[in-house]
């Protein structure tokens, strides 16, 4: 099989599936990496493909009260990160992958290091939240020191910078902020052991049996807590070029999908005493 059987197959996922764009291109790069890196052979340009027709969505937001009552209702391991997720605008990803070195409370701002498309940023960190960071801060350096007293405590940072830093990766600012119960081994490095950070899926979990029991009547996820985030902010007159360099944002379209909600946009001035106060304003 080659050019024209390919191009079949990619459009019959595109009509008779009817796929979204991202799944149409995951089988086009699948394919692609099977012929040139498997199979090497070269592909001509697939220039007769039917694309699968992308669908902008509005995303779902919650309201302030509803925010309340989901964060009342998370289990208390997953609650500070559930509120870090909303009162920062953090995927749950980049949340669970924060650092010790990555919050400065005298700036009250956090570092999001290799966000989605390996882009650094610099965000809020809600002024409510920085007792519970502190305590959770502190667990974490009892918890790293038992861990170096048994002989561990490594840090897992990419292979070339820990060749570079050498015993620097046991040093308690590379630790995760939110460490798992337990030590595992590195799949790809043999001998090596770890104390990874909670998996995503323990989260996402517990945002969804929290969205349950507070009787909220739309599809939370992880993510809402995100757009809730931006929309709160933009509907309290934040300035959305503010809200897209929080967010991470390369292009301000996406971020104008917020703008579809009716929110107004006003100026106002990039400082994080302010947009704290804009956000959690009437929440607790």
């Amino acid at each position: 099989m080659a050019k024209t059987e390919i191009e079949a197959f990619l459009s019959f996922l595109a009509i008779k599936r009817k796929v979204s764009p991202s799944t149409q291109n995951q089988a086009l790069q699948a394919l692609l990496f099977l012929y040139k890196q498997v199979l090497e052979i070269q592909l001509p340009w697939l220039d007769e493909v039917v694309r699968a027709k992308p669908k902008r969505r509005v995303p779902v937001v919650l309201s302030r009260s509803e925010v309340r009552l989901l964060l009342g209702n998370v289990p208390p391991a997953q609650y500070l990160a559930a509120s870090l997720m909303y009162g920062a605008g953090l995927r749950v990803t980049e949340c669970l992958r924060l650092r010790v070195g990555d919050l400065d409370f005298s700036r009250h701002t956090g570092r999001i290091h290799a966000g989605k498309g390996g882009k650094d940023r610099i965000t809020v960190l809600p002024d409510n939240l920085e007792e519970a960071l502190s305590a959770q801060i502190a667990c974490v350096r009892h918890l790293h020191e038992c861990d170096c007293a048994a002989g561990s405590g490594v840090a897992k940072v990419p292979l070339a910078l820990h060749r570079k830093l050498g015993k620097s990766s046991h040093r308690f600012y590379w630790q995760y902020l939110f460490p798992s119960n337990q030590i595992s081994n590195h799949p790809r490095e043999s001998g090596a052991f770890y104390r990874w950070h909670v998996h995503s899926s323990t989260v996402r979990k517990a945002i969804g049996l929290a969205a349950g029991k507070a009787g909220i009547n739309k599809r939370v996820t992880c993510h809402t807590l995100r757009h809730s985030f931006a929309t709160h902010l933009l509907e309290s007159g934040t300035d959305i070029r503010t809200i897209q360099q929080l967010l991470g944002h390369n292009d301000l379209r996406t971020t104008m999908i917020y703008t579809c909600r009716g929110a107004r946009c006003a100026w106002s001035p990039i400082t994080t005493g302010y947009l704290n106060e804009k956000l959690w304003k009437g929440l607790l």
